[in-house]
């Protein structure tokens, strides 16, 4: 609901402010652009990248759990819809998550912060920070939490 997505919202705004302080935590939400303007800097990537895969996991295990008799072939299609950059673009709109990135210049100047596969990369990025963190559980508790499904 409304009161959870407001709960890790502000959870993932104190997150960025805290990050500016620590280098590990502040990759979390560095954007490719802004490492080349800054070679010293690491994007988040590769926590998008695991992100990503746990994610995929997430939904297909609540998919299967919720719908058990369904066929692979009507659960396919609803895992994939469900973690397209286009879903994962608005949740990350609705926590305001662009607001946390360090892009580099050009990115902010073109509308990095509003761009969907950015926002999607994003989201993917705090997920596989939520699984290093907090395990499978972790991130399964907070994809219900927003609602991702």
């Amino acid at each position: 609901g409304d009161g959870a997505q407001r709960r890790w919202q502000i959870d993932i705004r104190r997150r960025g402010r805290q990050a500016q302080g620590r280098h590990q935590q502040a990759r979390r939400y560095v954007v490719r652009g802004e490492r080349v303007e800054h070679p010293g800097a690491r994007d988040n990537e590769a926590l998008a990248f695991v992100g990503d895969a746990v994610l995929g996991l997430v939904v297909a295990e609540h998919l299967a759990a919720t719908e058990p008799a369904a066929a692979v072939g009507v659960l396919t299609p609803r895992r994939a819809e469900l973690v397209s950059g286009a879903s994962l673009a608005r949740w990350a709109e609705r926590l305001a998550l662009g607001d946390c990135l360090r892009l580099g210049r050009g990115e902010a100047q073109t509308g990095g912060h509003a761009k969907e596969s950015v926002l999607a990369t994003a989201l993917e990025a705090v997920l596989g920070a939520v699984y290093r963190e907090a395990g499978l559980p972790g991130a399964a508790r907070v994809s219900a939490a927003l609602g991702l499904w």
